[in-house]
């Protein structure tokens, strides 16, 4: 195998990219400045070093905790449940939300062997034992996996009746046409629907 080879297979390897993708990203690395490729590879290299999960929330931090559990501004009354830890950055992009989060570290898919106990339930229920929140937003995706993992939560939960748990709305995207929408998202937007 060429060293062209290699990487476009290192490269195929990443979530997202395809042999195509790869094949255009490797003959880019080719033709650019050799100094790029260098600070590439170092970033690659050390990021490991460098990223960990934060010891509150789970979520990928270089200070421990994170400067999201370690801001005193945020609501501390709101937890925000999500399954991955680009799931807090994608949020946090919004603007919309300013209160803490738990990050489960995937979903529970029986079929995949993930059940409970490979995610992070025993810590987000100490967090809630500790007290302090008043409301649990469940934001897993709309997956069936994610179904699951919010009914699980609201099982686990329901000897805590001071706890406010509401999950993110799905449905229609803005912009979206009805005629494009596939039915299960226009019947999880049906019975979602709001007062207008």
């Amino acid at each position: 195998m060429t060293a062209l080879e290699n990487l476009i297979q290192t490269l195929s390897r990443l979530p997202g990219i395809g042999p195509k993708s790869a094949s255009r990203l490797a003959y880019h690395l080719i033709k650019t400045d050799k100094g790029y490729n260098t600070t590439l590879a170092e970033a690659i290299a050390t990021i490991q070093d460098k990223i960990f999960p934060c010891s509150v929330c789970g979520s990928f931090t270089e200070y421990d905790p994170c400067p999201i559990c370690s801001d005193g501004s945020r609501d501390r009354t709101q937890l925000c449940v999500v399954e991955q830890p680009q799931d807090v950055l994608t949020l946090q992009s919004s603007g919309a939300y300013n209160g803490l989060y738990h990050v489960l570290g995937g979903a529970i898919s029986p079929l995949d062997g993930i059940g409970p106990e490979h995610l992070s339930f025993s810590k987000l229920v100490k967090r809630i034992d500790e007290g302090g929140f008043s409301e649990l937003i469940i934001a897993t995706n709309p997956t069936e996996e994610g179904d699951t993992t919010a009914l699980y939560l609201r099982h686990v939960l329901k000897h805590h009746p001071e706890l406010s748990i509401t999950r993110l709305a799905s449905g229609l995207p803005i912009g979206g046409d009805l005629e494009y929408a596939d039915r299960i998202t226009l019947a999880r937007s049906l019975r979602g629907r709001v007062r207008f």
